[in-house]
């Protein structure tokens, strides 16, 4: 038996370890036998486990941010690592258990992250503009601080939104450096704003793990309830119309397609570079959470995420020195 994190399990190990249980549902089979499927998770991921035969009355409970401890193997199903449980019993205070092991963050801290956002804030010098981007991230502070970006793709981590907001800011202001006719407020009140409703469309606990959408996040989504949001806070705090009605614009068009939800493209060049800063910061993530699993000179499996395609790890390295773990800037 082994104690390992879910990033280094194989096939064919045989595991012995705590874990955080994210989701759980009783099931039943073809056959009519009931078994137990749940999504574990630790600091380094989340897999797909299931108690076969499960009974109620011989197993203990599992219910949802509740810590267990499990014995069992790992296989392959439909490309995809699973755990079969064997044994499991609920964590006690004598364990010793830190729940931060156990849940997936960002690499920095959520009021560092805050804090920056913050600075970006201050360097916006439209008046209407500054108003509804720092009344919004205000009053949403508290949830700002552990939403993820995602329930499962990027970004799905404790303070992922955050995550996400500042690279993009970081980068967005590097963009504006080449591009010197781009309107540095509405870039980055945009970056800001795209995915702020992301805490309204989904319901996350305090451990940055999304348990379901909302009935207003399936019926309309974060998009239109980012642009309702914004026209709300605009009429509130007396903003200009136009600089209300150019923030809807950005949020409306930053995913380009309207199959991925966006009814119209980009119009203004803010807009524009706000949607390929999005779509970049979201693959790098998903390939660098794919890469840090793979050995170098190795190809990953396929990555439905990134159109099915598979990653190189290179055995090149570079020369640049690494910032300190947990520095933001």
């Amino acid at each position: 038996m082994e104690t390992k994190k879910i990033r280094d399990f194989q096939p064919g190990d045989l595991i012995q370890s705590f874990f955080l249980v994210k989701a759980a549902e009783y099931k039943t089979t073809s056959t009519n036998k009931s078994y137990l499927d749940l999504t574990l998770v630790d600091s380094t991921g989340e897999i797909n486990a299931k108690i076969w035969d499960h009974s109620t009355e011989t197993e203990p409970k599992c219910n949802v941010n509740m810590l267990v401890r499990i014995r069992g193997s790992v296989s392959e199903w439909q490309s995809r690592l699973q755990l079969k449980i064997d044994k499991i019993r609920v964590a006690t205070q004598e364990d010793a258990l830190n729940i931060g092991d156990f849940v997936p963050v960002a690499p920095y801290s959520p009021e560092a992250m805050y804090g920056e956002i913050e600075k970006y804030i201050s360097m916006i010098e439209n008046a209407d503009i500054g108003k509804i981007v720092s009344t919004l991230v205000a009053a949403n502070k508290e949830k700002l601080l552990l939403y993820p970006a995602a329930k499962q793709n990027h970004h799905a981590v404790r303070s992922g939104l955050l995550y996400h907001i500042t690279t993009m800011l970081k980068m967005g202001e590097k963009v504006s450096e080449v591009y010197v006719s781009l309107n540095r407020d509405l870039l980055f009140a945009g970056i800001i704003l795209h995915d702020i409703a992301k805490i309204a469309e989904m319901n996350a606990s305090e451990l940055g793990i999304v348990s379901e959408y909302t009935v207003e996040g399936e019926l309309l989504g974060h998009i239109i309830q980012g642009i309702k949001m914004i026209d709300q806070t605009a009429v509130a705090v007396g903003a200009d119309p136009e600089a209300s009605l150019l923030l809807q614009h950005m949020v409306l068009s930053h995913h380009y397609e309207p199959e991925f939800g966006s009814p119209k493209r980009p119009m203004i060049p803010e807009a524009e570079i706000l949607h390929y800063l999005d779509i970049m910061d979201a693959r790098m993530y998903d390939m660098g959470r794919t890469l840090e699993k793979i050995e170098d000179g190795h190809f990953s499996d396929k990555v439905w995420l990134l159109n099915n395609r598979k990653l190189y790890k290179s055995s090149v390295k570079s020369s640049r020195v690494e910032k300190e773990p947990n520095t933001l800037f």
